[in-house]
């Protein structure tokens, strides 16, 4: 008899995963409390795959031998909570593809900021070597559906810390874990330890086979890992001092030191700028050169590789005015980072919901480089009660075309009008795409 897989949420991660259990033999049930996408609900329609879209059938989701949650829905939503107490296994969409990935290789990039940069970078090094690679997760692919129908040799994953919790055998061989501050907490009781522990369970399968590529200069990393006994081959990258294994910057070149091959390269080749980037790049780099992609191909694709809709995006120059679209800061420590990448004297565009924010950290950077704040929500209360006494001017927007006009009227030639909101987006848009996209076409509109 087929092994009863119940699958909670139809977007693309549950759609992925319905499509490869199917394939593999299994009794698949898709259930969503929202209504589902018209684009998935043909695709399970196309495969027969049972589903039901804007409510859940309850006894039958019980019924389940293993259940595929979506990362979206939190351990503490009531039926999820229900499926636990019948100690029904739940698992998530990575662990699901770990298991029918076959001998392809996987590298797994989590963190609090710069998750997506870093995959993308390390995707384009694969490219420009000829790897037969694929990029799945949070962007492109699932990694389930990219099994189901278009399976490759090498997968590099961008995983969030909900993917990481429902894990149980997922191993990469090689995992990346670039920083942890303060986000999600909302999701971890605001325990900031139960987030760390989650991001740490990227390395919690590997052996002395794998690597884990990790951020040495990130006290929580740092102080996390003298508490936990490893097994994989630990290769630290720093901007602040030399390793004997992994990579180092000092006196502006990039150093690695990883297989016989040595790559030196000036960090003003770097196509990604800010120090931020800097420690993409290396983390990036590390990785290549532990897939054995030559130095040659890492300095080409590191050079030419181009940034990311949304992050850092520069828009267009208008009259001497800087705009780039940073919309995919959804928390203080993105926006921190871009902050500290400014050059210019800024206009900052901020708000959306806040996440339980603390702008005490980007207080000193604000009060140095912005010259006034667009406050871009519904809710704008604890923006300009925090920053009143912190910036001489400050408006309140309900809309990206009011914040980029009053952004225009306040810039002068010389200046940047950078969209970095530090908060999530769906108080005014869909998302943050949605709200990067309307930033954009504003400012074309000027």
């Amino acid at each position: 008899m087929a092994k009863k897989l119940i699958i909670l949420g139809a977007g693309e991660s549950g759609v992925g995963t319905a499509l490869l259990a199917k394939q593999k033999g299994y009794d698949v049930f898709v259930s969503d409390g929202s209504a589902i996408q018209p684009v998935f609900q043909k695709e399970l329609e196309e495969h027969q795959i049972e589903f039901e879209s804007g409510s859940h059938s309850i006894e039958r989701i019980l019924s389940a031998d293993e259940v595929m949650k979506s990362p979206g829905i939190p351990d503490k939503n009531d039926l999820v909570k229900a499926i636990v107490a019948k100690g029904i296994p739940i698992i998530s969409e990575i662990e699901f593809g770990y298991r029918y990935k076959g001998h392809s290789k996987i590298a797994a990039i989590t963190g609090s900021n710069g998750k997506t940069t870093t995959t993308s970078l390390l995707y384009h090094i694969c490219q420009v070597a000829e790897q037969d690679v694929a990029v799945v997760g949070n962007i492109g692919f699932s990694f389930a559906r990219q099994i189901a129908q278009d399976p490759k040799a090498l997968y590099v994953i961008e995983v969030s810390s909900f993917q990481l919790d429902g894990i149980k055998t997922f191993k990469p061989d090689i995992a990346i874990l670039l920083n942890i501050t303060e986000d999600h907490l909302d999701r971890y009781n605001y325990e900031f330890e139960r987030y760390v522990k989650s991001k740490f369970r990227i390395i919690e399968n590997q052996t002395a086979n794998d690597y884990f590529i990790y951020c040495i200069d990130d006290e929580v990393i740092t102080k996390h890992l003298e508490l936990l006994t490893t097994n994989t081959n630990p290769l630290p990258f720093s901007m602040k001092q030399e390793v004997k294994k992994g990579g180092y910057i000092k006196n502006d070149q990039m150093m690695l030191k990883i297989q016989e091959e040595r790559v030196t390269m000036s960090i003003y080749d770097f196509a990604l700028k800010g120090k931020h980037n800097a420690y993409n790049t290396m983390a990036a780099s590390i990785a290549a050169s532990t897939l054995g992609i030559r130095k040659e191909k890492i300095r080409e694709a590191v050079s030419n590789f181009h940034n990311l809709e949304h992050r850092m995006e520069f828009v267009a120059t208008v009259r001497g005015v800087d705009f780039i679209n940073d919309s995919k800061a959804t928390n203080v420590n993105s926006t921190w980072y871009a902050l500290e990448s400014m050059q210019k004297s800024t206009v900052l565009v901020l708000g959306g919901v806040d996440k339980g924010n603390d702008y005490e950290l980007i207080a000193d950077l604000v009060k140095e480089k912005v010259k006034a704040i667009i406050c871009m929500g519904t809710d704008n209360t604890k923006i300009t009660e925090f920053f009143k006494d912190k910036v001489a001017t400050i408006v309140e927007v309900d809309s990206a075309k009011k914040a980029v006009n009053a952004a225009f009227k306040l810039a002068e030639k010389g200046d940047v009008v950078l969209l970095s909101p530090a908060c999530a987006s769906f108080d005014l848009f869909k998302n943050y795409e949605d709200r990067g996209r309307q930033f954009k076409a504003s400012v074309k509109e000027l």
